[in-house]
């Protein structure tokens, strides 16, 4: 049951962290895009950058605040997806950013949504 949970809080996250970055002028290119070095949640363009992004969503800060769950080593991966999901859609953008959301459960009301541009 805890990992049927965890894909809900997870897909949860991925709409609330979609929605965000489309009110704020962004549109979605790919969601869950898989390969065999990982998966990116999120890719979007701003303006002429793609950027590749990460969402991570908590149902409490008990372990944590969500953002700190990307550290050098996940930057690094994203780096490298990125560069993987590039190449197999044939994009040529002038830039590429690596971003993150952290999307924390509220016990009442909205989610808190933070977004960070340019991670790694």
């Amino acid at each position: 049951m805890t990992g049927d949970r965890n894909k809900s809080l997870g897909a949860y996250g991925e709409r609330v962290a979609a929605q965000r970055l489309t009110d704020a002028g962004m549109t979605v290119l790919d969601r869950n895009w898989r390969c065999d070095a990982g998966e990116v949640d999120l890719v979007l363009r701003d303006g002429e950058v793609v950027v590749i992004c990460e969402v991570k969503t908590r149902s409490s800060a008990a372990y944590g605040h969500p953002l700190e769950a990307v550290g050098a080593v996940k930057a690094a991966r994203l780096r490298r997806l990125a560069a993987l999901w590039l190449q197999a859609h044939d994009v040529h953008a002038p830039g590429v950013r690596i971003d993150v959301v952290g999307v924390l459960l509220a016990a009442r009301g909205a989610a808190e949504v933070e977004h960070v541009r340019g991670v790694g």
